[in-house]
């Protein structure tokens, strides 16, 4: 199954409902902020980190601006994860809407 766009809204829809929020950023990027509740697997690492993620339910994937977590989404569902959503627009999206970010824990 091929991975789907989700807005803001939408992702907080989903998160709601138990799906995992993927953060694909560089640590440099994330040290500016993540979305709360989010883990973080730099988008490099994701190929040989797959048995760290939830292989059911749904995960939404996120990076700056969308690009590089809509390929991350395109690999997580061409490895067989289910529910793979691409956070339209990135963090900058979530920002832009309002919503929180905060500092992650080391």
């Amino acid at each position: 199954m091929p991975f789907a766009d989700a807005g803001v809204a939408e992702t907080k829809t989903l998160v709601a409902g138990g799906a995992l929020l993927l953060d694909v950023r560089t640590d440099p990027e994330v040290a500016r902020g993540i979305i709360p509740g989010a883990r973080h697997v730099v988008l490099q690492e994701l190929p040989s980190r797959l048995d760290e993620l939830p292989r059911s339910g749904s995960i939404v994937v996120y990076c700056q601006s969308g690009g590089r977590s809509a390929h991350a989404a395109n690999f997580l569902a061409s490895q067989g994860f289910g529910s793979v959503y691409n956070l339209q627009g990135g963090i900058l999206a979530w920002l832009r809407e309002g919503e929180p970010i905060e500092q992650p824990k080391v």
